[in-house]
């Protein structure tokens, strides 16, 4: 589990296509290294993944095509930045709230203002998704636990802070790209009960 506050931003050192899977080479603050061992967990631009070898600042991690297919990590190439959380332990302070790491949809990012005041990003959801997402609800977007400022139909906006421009690559991104949402499993299930139960009052009101 994550608690949705990046640690770092850190460089994609290489990648490396293999048949079914990608290979990620990453350039890991020191800080971040400590404890870390072979197959312990990290949230890689939100998504949870494995390191698979460490030698000396450079951890590398294998996503499944599957993942890449889910999540924007297929666009991620050499040079580019990612948001970094190392895995929860039991004590830690959760300054945001539990992620899992596990992607839900992806987002087009399709407006966003980077500079103070005002910074803010627009997104635009599959409609299949977009009912788990409420004004003052909370989601994961890149892994960074985030705030709705404002929902209507398939589109949402989130205020961003300064702390939250320089801790996140979301500066990188531009219009048409496409962002990793987790949406709050307490409210997907919420949702889902709610709408479950009306189709069976209204089924058994016909």
């Amino acid at each position: 589990m994550y608690t949705g506050i990046v640690q770092a931003i850190a460089p994609v050192l290489k990648t490396i296509r293999h048949d079914g899977y990608t290979e990620f080479h990453i350039d890991f603050p020191e800080r971040l290294l400590t404890d870390l061992q072979i197959g312990g967990s990290v949230a890689v631009e939100g998504v949870c993944l494995s390191a698979t070898s460490i030698a000396g600042t450079t951890v590398t991690f294998d996503a499944m095509d599957a993942t890449l297919e889910r999540t924007n990590l297929g666009s991620v190439k050499e040079g580019d930045v990612v948001n970094i959380e190392r895995s929860a332990k039991p004590n830690d302070e959760n300054g945001g709230h539990a992620i899992a790491g596990h992607i839900a949809t992806t987002a087009e990012l399709v407006d966003a203002k980077f500079e103070m005041p005002g910074a803010h990003i627009t997104f635009r959801l599959p409609e299949e998704w977009a009912k788990y997402v409420f004004k003052r609800g909370y989601l994961a977007v890149n892994g960074a636990s985030l705030t709705v400022a404002e929902a209507e139909n398939d589109t949402f906006v989130i205020n961003l802070i300064p702390e939250t421009l320089r801790q996140t690559t979301f500066p990188r991104y531009k219009p048409g790209d496409r962002l990793n949402i987790e949406v709050d499993h307490q409210t997907m299930v919420m949702v889902d009960v709610v709408e479950r139960t009306l189709e069976r009052l209204m089924s058994r009101n016909q």
